[in-house]
């Protein structure tokens, strides 16, 4: 008696029985093959296309945010270099015997920064009146001095400077000899500025000179004296 023999191929869904004579290997057709590949086909490019505006997508939300809070431009005020100054004036006479009162002129001058905080400047002042009557002489003085000096900021619209100051002094009308001596000293003074090119100043110093007369007319003096100084003006920066 022959024995049957029965194979069952298991499927997705369910075991069929295969017929007396058929093998277990399945018969796959050109049509099936294509369709397999067509859709892996469609599989790759659906996740090529997902995966292309993933990737663009942190660039593009960074580029929304530049565009969205550009920075801020720093406000930078212009630095000028150049200034002149121009003002009142007034100066003791401590060179003249028996003089009871100062004089009273203008004054002028040149300053050049050559860093935040570093300058030089040349001034130039005349005083030719004195401030009330009942000195000895009609006096006259003119000084011709120049420089260093240092500036910094105090606050918002106050500055501050420094100056040490040497050059020459004449003393006039008052029959001194000599009438033309070295003169230098030390002062500062304080800034408040308007505008970025203007500022009003107000300074001192006390200016050392020697003009009483030597005993011999020898054309010097040993007898120094110093003159304090005070001046009020504009500055103009440029």
């Amino acid at each position: 008696m022959g024995v049957e023999r029965i194979v069952y191929e298991s499927t997705e869904s369910q075991s069929r029985r295969l017929l007396p004579g058929i093998t277990g290997k399945r018969h796959i057709s050109s049509s099936t093959i294509f369709e397999e590949s067509l859709k892996l086909k469609r599989n790759l490019l659906l996740s090529i296309l997902a995966f292309v505006p993933a990737s663009l997508l942190p660039l593009t939300a960074s580029c929304q945010i530049v565009l969205d809070k550009p920075p801020a431009a720093e406000r930078t005020e212009k630095v000028y270099k150049n200034e002149v100054y121009a003002g009142y004036g007034y100066t003791s006479l401590n060179q003249v015997d028996q003089s009871r009162y100062g004089l009273q002129g203008v004054g002028a001058s040149y300053s050049r920064d050559f860093g935040k905080y570093f300058g030089v400047t040349g001034e130039g002042t005349y005083y030719f009146k004195a401030v009330a009557s009942g000195n000895p002489v009609n006096a006259k003085v003119v000084l011709g001095l120049g420089g260093p000096f240092i500036h910094v900021d105090l606050f918002d619209h106050l500055s501050g400077f420094l100056h040490v100051l040497i050059g020459g002094a004449h003393t006039g009308g008052a029959s001194e000899y000599p009438n033309i001596s070295f003169a230098g000293g030390v002062g500062g003074g304080m800034e408040y500025k308007l505008t970025p090119r203007i500022s009003l100043r107000a300074s001192g110093d006390d200016i050392l000179s020697s003009f009483a007369e030597d005993p011999n007319h020898l054309g010097f003096s040993p007898h120094r004296k110093g003159n304090p100084r005070a001046a009020f003006g504009a500055v103009y920066r440029f």
